[in-house]
């Protein structure tokens, strides 16, 4: 007890000196100057930046764009900057930052891109999408006060390129990937490891897109039951394909899909897979990165060679095949939107078809309120390649083999609601990393 006490009166001395300090402290440091000009100049423009499905590094964004007034919400501000993003076919990515003005500037809206490469850090890649902000809010700022304290400056290149002149690329528009991760983790009754690898290659231009990718998945789990034996569950599957894509207008493509997997999981020891396909886009392609409604049907056939023997008597067959997608996905100031609708079927026995739904809401409701929803529903009726013998109970547990069934569904639901003020400029990253 007297140790607790002993405890007990250093805890509350540590709270009395940090109570009297702190706030001492606190009274006798002046504000920053740069601190009082952002909360009593109403000349900043105010700016929301949002970014949808990009990575942005927020603070810094905050920190490195000090002339704008940085805002928690687009309701209080003057410019909202939606930010959007897609894979480029040299391994980078393609932001579209599009500017659009709210309040005294309404309708004054503007469109800008920043193209990331493959070997980019992320300080390459937050500094080269911070200068294209800067470039776009150039337009909001210029009759503001603050336009007198910014200067433009040109970074001149070392070496001119000819103009129009199209520099030869060695490569073609190729790129190639590749990547190799090992998990490991244990306790003393148990332990796993897990292997992944990929590979891949993509040669995307406005009229041919080309992708292959490769990967392999393994794993292991080993578990010391009561009884002092050791039960080890082992998966395996790997997996390749490719995708050959023409552009026929900008509404309009056609393609063929390709792929070979094998799967301890679905009793596959070889499935292969050819299917062309069309697909048509009601907006264009160009517009993809804020808006897309498109319908793609695809016929083909798919061969499989089982491990085991299915509940239809089959080593081994070739089933005849088609689907149909329409998927639609729109990244909007309000929030975003993706939902898609798949139905496949066996065209040896209808019966046997797969029909699937799914959508992703999310919805900026009113001033610091949004909604979030995901959920896919399956209706199962294809399971061509279940085991006659069935899943062991290790197995089951384990989720070491698909089991049969009709259906299967994923929901979530979310909101979240945020209040006070509106100014979003101070970082203060101090303990961040403490938990």
């Amino acid at each position: 007890m007297a140790v607790v006490a002993r405890v007990g009166g250093a805890l509350v001395l540590v709270l009395l000196v940090v109570l009297l300090v702190v706030p001492l402290a606190a009274a006798q440091t002046p504000t920053p100057p740069s601190r009082v000009q952002t909360e009593t100049r109403p000349a900043l423009v105010k700016v929301f930046l949002d970014c949808v499905n990009a990575s942005c590094d927020s603070d810094f964004f905050r920190t490195d764009i000090s002339f704008v007034d940085h805002v928690r919400d687009r309701k209080d501000a003057d410019v909202h900057v939606l930010i959007t993003t897609e894979e480029t076919g040299g391994g980078g990515e393609k932001y579209t930052l599009s500017f659009i003005g709210l309040g005294r500037f309404a309708g004054v809206d503007h469109l800008l891109h920043y193209v990331s490469k493959a070997a980019e850090t992320s300080d390459e890649l937050r500094r080269g999408l911070a200068g294209t902000i800067k470039m776009g809010l150039m337009h909001y700022v210029a009759d503001t006060p603050v336009a007198s304290q910014l200067q433009i400056t040109h970074a001149k290149p070392a070496r001119p390129a000819a103009g129009g002149v199209v520099l030869r690329d060695p490569w073609d528009y190729w790129y190639m990937r590749s990547s190799l991760s090992v998990y490991t983790n244990g306790e003393r009754l148990t332990n796993s490891t897990s292997i992944y690898g990929s590979v891949g290659a993509s040669r995307v231009t406005d009229a041919l897109k080309v992708n292959l990718s490769g990967s392999v998945d393994y794993g292991r789990n080993r578990y010391t039951l009561d009884e002092g034996d050791d039960l080890v569950s082992i998966s395996r599957s790997m997996s390749f394909s490719g995708l050959l894509v023409a552009s026929i207008t900008p509404r309009w493509s056609a393609g063929v899909r390709a792929s070979a997997s094998s799967s301890t999981y679905y009793n596959q020891h070889l499935a292969l897979r050819l299917t062309p396909a069309v697909e048509y886009n009601i907006y264009p392609y160009s517009e993809s990165t804020r808006r897309q409604f498109t319908f793609n049907y695809s016929a083909g056939v798919r061969h499989f060679r089982y491990d085991e023997e299915t509940i239809f008597g089959k080593a081994s067959e070739s089933l005849p095949t088609h689907s149909f997608l329409a998927s639609a996905a729109f990244k909007q100031p309000w929030g975003s939107y993706y939902s898609s609708f798949e139905a496949t079927q066996y065209l040896h026995d209808l019966s046997k078809n797969r029909l699937i739904v799914y959508n992703s809401i999310s919805v900026r409701l009113f001033k610091g309120f949004s909604v979030r929803l995901y959920g896919d529903v399956e209706r199962i009726r294809d399971q061509v390649y279940l085991a006659r013998g069935g899943a062991s109970i290790d197995e089951i547990l384990l989720r070491r083999r698909q089991l049969a069934t009709s259906y299967s569904y994923y929901t979530s639901f979310g909101f979240s609601y945020s209040f006070g003020s509106i100014h979003n400029n101070i970082v203060n990253t101090r303990f961040d990393s403490s938990y």
